[in-house]
């Protein structure tokens, strides 16, 4: 096969009168004349200049919008505006048609909400050529981060038979004829006949299975796909989604809080410095997009300086406790302002509270810590109660402007006495979780670790507004198209 270049390397290229050959598909064709091909190794597309007088008009006629060609000549100096080279063609071979009548990307601005349903095509535009070329650069990073730190990589099971989040909110997975289910005596279904001889759901976190790895290896993560089967049709949910946990052996809260500040600048900071084509234009996209909104929809940072925001300044610490006095007394909490209002302490905090907290009263992102215990899951390390005798854990939770949440972690409860106690309470059933109880039983140790929801990060660094246009295929209530 002809060796092939890739655009990205021509387009810097001063090799001018060598013989090249491009393969890609094609953006525009102009005046018979002018092809702006992309063959997806960058954003930019490159000029091919073909003399129509040379070309048979057949081949001309199957030079669409969205064909993929095959184009040999020379890389010469251009004389045209927007592109220092581009290629004076001597053939042009046609690799596969595409018919312009039915192409569904014309040469013009598509709708995200066109897009997601064209999400087999979609990766073919501007815009998400950046998200994806973003997110690979972020997917990157977090393996580099923590192989650098001598963390290992686990891979904890997709299928389990527990729930850690305790929410319920699980995809079964079964091999049972839902026409003809097997029931015991008493009417329930007969697990017991099923592939694992027992209920079995699809994962909504590693984070159980990752604790019992960093008992044997110290420090460890997660990074796999991960299922939600919560009825959520919003712009931040997903019912697939992938989540980086580690957990780390010997550590507190305070580690952890300083573990996840250090991978957040660690990852942004790679997409910084890799990602700059990219990134500019997202920038230059949502800075287009706010002009559409109402003033007091605006963001008060553009794309760049929001990631630079993050990176600039020390994330501020502070108990949940101290969170609730100043939500209570902020303004839009006295104006009546937030949707929902901030009255008494236990109260679970809204996007708009996180927000509040990051974006108007600190300008920077926060750790909150330390949280009421009925609020947070059964895993959690209890504190002692605090002066007014309120039961808190050691949890903590990252918030990022324009997001919330990011990240959520905690210290585990390591102390077996407290975890079961803690497991009746909230009927959790410890026949079920036996192996994980095992880990306080032998050799247990104060051990801490956290969850970052990926597609929420690379949402945050691109800029999108809609977690359904940063992961390639998404999953959501009605919908498992493609």
């Amino acid at each position: 096969m002809i060796k092939r270049q890739q655009i990205k390397d021509l387009l810097k290229s001063t090799a001018f009168d060598t013989e090249v050959t491009v393969m890609g598909w094609v953006r525009t064709f102009r005046n018979n004349q002018f092809i702006a091909l992309n063959d997806g190794s960058c954003m930019g597309n490159i000029q091919v200049v073909v003399d129509f007088n040379n070309l048979p008009e057949e081949l001309l006629k199957r030079i669409t919008t969205g064909a993929a060609i095959s184009a040999t000549g020379k890389l010469i100096e251009s004389l045209g505006k927007g592109q220092s080279v581009e290629i004076k063609a001597t053939t042009v071979e046609i690799l596969g048609d595409s018919d312009p009548e039915k192409f569904p990307l014309q040469p013009k601005k598509h709708s995200l909400e066109f897009l997601r349903e064209i999400a087999h095509l979609r990766f073919r535009t501007n815009t998400f050529n950046a998200v994806f070329k973003v997110r690979h650069a972020l997917a990157f990073a977090i393996h580099q981060f923590y192989n650098d730190r001598g963390f290992v990589y686990m891979h904890t099971p997709v299928i389990t038979a527990s729930d850690a989040e305790g929410a319920g909110e699980m995809f079964k997975v079964t091999t049972l004829d839902f026409d003809n289910t097997p029931r015991t005596e008493d009417g329930k279904v007969d697990f017991s006949q099923d592939f694992f001889a027992r209920a079995t759901n699809l994962t909504v976190s590693g984070q159980l299975e990752g604790e019992l790895a960093a008992m044997a290896f110290g420090q460890i993560y997660t990074f796999g796909p991960t299922f939600r089967a919560e009825n959520s049709n919003t712009t931040r949910h997903l019912a697939e989604f992938w989540m980086i946990e580690p957990e780390v052996a010997f550590a507190d809260l305070e580690d952890n809080m300083q573990l996840a500040e250090d991978m957040m600048k660690y990852v942004i900071k790679y997409a910084l410095d890799n990602c700059k084509d990219e990134l500019e234009f997202l920038n230059t996209r949502l800075a287009e997009e706010d002009k559409q909104k109402p003033q007091n929809e605006r963001s008060e940072f553009s794309l760049l300086e929001k990631l630079d925001f993050c990176l600039t300044n020390e994330f501020e610490r502070l108990t949940y406790t101290e969170a609730i006095r100043i939500l209570k007394s902020s303004k839009p909490n006295q104006k009546k302002q937030f949707k929902y209002l901030i009255d008494e302490w236990g109260a679970d905090l809204q996007s708009e509270h996180e927000r509040y907290l990051v974006e108007k009263h600190f300008k920077k992102p926060v750790i909150l810590t330390d949280y009421p215990a009925d609020i947070k899951s059964f895993y959690m390390r209890q504190n002692e109660p605090d002066a007014e005798g309120r039961q808190t854990v050691a949890a903590m939770d990252i918030l990022f402007p324009g997001i919330g949440e990011m990240i959520g972690g905690s210290q585990r409860e390591e102390r077996l006495d407290r975890l079961t106690k803690r497991m009746e309470q909230m009927n959790i059933p410890q026949d079920e979780l036996w192996w994980y109880l095992d880990t306080r039983r032998f050799g247990s140790a104060p051990h801490a670790g956290f969850g970052l929801g990926f597609e929420r990060l690379v949402l945050f660094v691109t800029g999108m507004t809609n977690i359904r246009d940063v992961i390639a295929f998404p999953r959501f209530p009605k919908n498992a198209e493609f």
